[in-house]
């Protein structure tokens, strides 16, 4: 069995993996971890409890699995977009990317929107990959998430980590002629480019208005 794709995978889903891979004491921790964030979902002092176990998932079940386990955690303690802002803000990569990666069961509207664009304005291809999920495809706006897509190209980050793709680029001139300039400037440069450009390329229709 394949580890599932974090950011598509629902809660059961993903504990189902977790069950199935972890070792008998990382599977022990994280249930207790679940049962302590549902048991206690707001914040208690300075510092809930489950953030806590937030910091501790990369140790407690290894970096394999430490998103799929942070990511459960935040569903168990049902995170709104206050806790989800507070989590991203103060912590590490690693859990600003959980905190992404949860993002479209938790939040339904375009509350934490600035979370996503926050991480699109870094160079770390990791959160810039989990900013271009589910909830970006739902709620960025068409200029933002087309210089979305842009980032992923000019970082490396493949265009399959960018949900809805297909749908959002669809006949999207504006999308093309972005593409098309970018293509240029790294061709008088010297410099390759990107091969997932020409399929976003195709996708926005470019082809078919040269013909026309």
């Amino acid at each position: 069995m394949t580890h599932p794709p974090v950011a598509h995978a629902g809660p059961d889903a993903l504990r189902d993996h977790l069950d199935t891979h972890l070792e008998p004491d990382a599977r022990a921790w994280l249930h207790r971890a679940l049962q302590e964030a549902a048991a206690h979902p707001g914040g208690h002092g300075p510092i809930s409890v489950w953030e806590l176990r937030l910091a501790e998932a990369g140790r407690r079940c290894g970096t394999r699995h430490a998103d799929a386990a942070r990511v459960l955690i935040l569903h168990a303690a049902h995170a709104d977009p206050a806790a989800l802002t507070r989590v991203y803000r103060q912590g590490t990569a690693a859990e600003r990317r959980a905190v992404l990666h949860a993002l479209p069961r938790l939040v339904p509207g375009p509350d934490a929107v600035p979370l996503v664009e926050d991480a699109l304005r870094t160079n770390d291809t990791r959160l810039v990959a989990a900013a271009v999920g589910p909830y970006a495809a739902r709620h960025l706006a068409p200029h933002a998430w087309r210089h979305a897509v842009l980032k992923c190209l000019f970082t490396g980050v493949p265009v399959d980590a960018v949900s809805g793709l297909a749908e959002r680029a669809h006949d999207d001139a504006e999308l093309a002629r972005m593409l098309a300039d970018f293509a240029a400037e790294r061709t008088a440069a010297g410099r390759p480019v990107p091969s997932g450009l020409y399929r976003v390329l195709a996708l926005a229709g470019a082809a078919n208005r040269e013909e026309s």
